[in-house]
């Protein structure tokens, strides 16, 4: 079953964490110094704020979390099959995470993340 996931980009991490911790009723899955994820059950969401990106504050990017390769597969297939455009970046790294991953775009510009989470990793 797929995890929705909401990716933030905050000015202020500490504030955010106070915010998102109370409104979800507990404390991050992973903080670091630029960083912070929610893995909940109830909405099932990965839902993750960062200080990184430069951006104004708001929504980063949107997507769906796969729980098995044969899921995102699946994913990618439909997206392809839908002919939408698609950027595989396959097994890569970002924000504390090993994945495997692709990306599509709406026609407003929302970018949503197609993945498959492999491991922990130390580093953004």
């Amino acid at each position: 079953m797929k995890r929705f996931h909401v990716h933030l980009h905050v000015a202020d991490l500490s504030a955010s964490v106070a915010f998102y911790s109370k409104l979800f009723g507990t404390a991050p899955t992973r903080l670091e110094s630029d960083y912070a994820k929610w893995m909940l059950e109830d909405p099932r969401i990965n839902f993750a704020v960062s200080t990184r990106g430069g951006g104004a504050p708001g929504r980063d990017h949107l997507g769906f979390q796969a729980d098995s390769a044969e899921e995102l597969a699946a994913m990618k297939a439909a997206a392809q099959g839908a002919e939408m455009a698609l950027a595989d970046e396959g097994e890569t790294s970002c924000c504390y995470a090993r994945s495997d991953k692709h990306w599509i775009t709406d026609p407003q510009g929302v970018a949503w993340e197609h993945f498959h989470t492999l491991g922990d990793i130390p580093v953004f």
